[in-house]
């Protein structure tokens, strides 16, 4: 399976983002991911193979939804009240089918996208 990361950009604090992660067959349980400059990746954010369990970083909680849409084999990350901390390199993650539920864990996942590069100006 491969995945293709879209939705990046350059915005103002404050304003809204959607990316999205777009994957060439079915996959299992799908995550975000996020690089920033001169630090190590984190986990964003990550939602079950069948979309009913979404789990977040405590940093993102409240401003980014995650979500699926298994018609489109693709998954979204809705940024909202977008601080400069959020600049980063955003990268997908997914899981091959049989793996349902979420996880944090950068090892759990097989699958990733090339990343898209988010920057918030203040």
């Amino acid at each position: 399976v491969q995945l293709q990361a879209s939705g990046g950009g350059s915005v103002q604090a404050g304003e809204p983002l959607r990316l999205s992660c777009a994957a060439s067959g079915r996959t299992g349980r799908m995550a975000w991911f996020r690089q920033a400059p001169g630090k190590e990746r984190e986990f964003v954010a990550a939602i079950s193979r069948s979309g009913g369990t979404t789990y977040y970083a405590v940093s993102m909680r409240g401003r980014f939804t995650v979500s699926r849409d298994d018609a489109k084999n693709t998954a979204y990350l809705q940024m909202n009240s977008l601080n400069a901390e959020d600049t980063a390199v955003y990268y997908c993650a997914a899981s091959p089918v049989v793996f349902t539920s979420t996880s944090s864990q950068s090892f759990d996942y097989s699958y990733w996208g090339q990343g898209t590069h988010v920057t918030v100006s203040s």
